[in-house]
């Protein structure tokens, strides 16, 4: 039988810690843009219902994420450890071998994104930043319904950004958004990586993470992100301002 000493070692040994995994701002960007994608999405197919029949609400909220978008950006330099893109853009040997490994249930655990994962959340931003751009070109009925740079070229060219706006939204980001939310539920039921919660706490329980064993939260991170996000919106805003862009009949009054 174990010793007095050695059963209340035993009882009192703490519970297995969770470490930081996410900061508050990287959270924050990632729900706040779920909400303005499908806000996104149900302002275009129900703008007669709601009665926006010149899609103001559905175009403001493109800016919205595009501003959100370039914000990311910058947040990939000058945040945290576990949002910076120099810490999660996997090689390609990087990439296959955790592939091959995933393939037998192997696969080394991640306190930040995995190399798949890394490469659906970049294929993500890259596809949400083109088709908000292509946003600030395309006109869907007439010139009231027209992105702020429409006049910047030509009807040829706004019939395309139109067409490729639409095209990957309804082809390709819906389905890899879907891949995402699939993946993640899927890791978290027969992986037990809470993957989901992690976005939503902040935390993951302590492990032997190969890429790190808690964040390195950078210094006052609500005030950097809000200096960033100031900065990401001047960037949007001043600079289709800066070159004439048309805010006219995007009034919400």
């Amino acid at each position: 039988m174990p010793s007095t000493e050695e059963s209340k070692s035993t009882q009192s040994a703490p519970n297995p810690v969770d470490v930081v995994a996410w900061d508050w701002p990287t959270r924050a960007f990632h729900w706040l843009l779920v909400a303005l994608v499908a806000t996104a999405w149900a302002t275009f197919e129900f703008s007669e219902e709601i009665g926006d029949s010149v899609l103001k609400w559905h175009r403001w909220t493109g800016l919205l994420i595009l501003t959100l978008l370039v914000w990311r950006l910058l947040w990939g330099f000058f945040g945290t450890s576990t949002s910076r893109f120099s810490n999660f853009v996997p090689s390609l040997t990087t990439l296959f071998s955790y592939s091959k490994a995933a393939t037998r249930g192997q696969e080394p655990k991640f306190l930040g994104h995995n190399p798949l994962g890394s490469v659906m959340i970049l294929a993500l931003l890259a596809l949400l930043i083109t088709q908000a751009s292509l946003g600030l070109f395309t006109v869907e009925h007439n010139d009231l319904t027209a992105g702020p740079l429409y006049l910047f070229i030509s009807e040829a060219g706004r019939k395309t950004a139109s067409s490729w706006h639409g095209f990957l939204f309804e082809t390709v980001t819906i389905w890899l958004i879907g891949i995402h939310i699939a993946v993640n539920i899927a890791f978290a039921l027969l992986r037990k990586e809470p993957l989901i919660k992690a976005m939503l706490t902040g935390q993951k329980p302590a492990s032997n993470y190969v890429d790190a064993d808690e964040a390195d939260v950078v210094a006052r991170p609500l005030l950097r992100a809000a200096v960033l996000l100031a900065f990401a919106a001047v960037m949007v805003f001043g600079g289709i301002w800066a070159v004439g862009g048309r805010f006219l009949s995007m009034r919400l009054w």
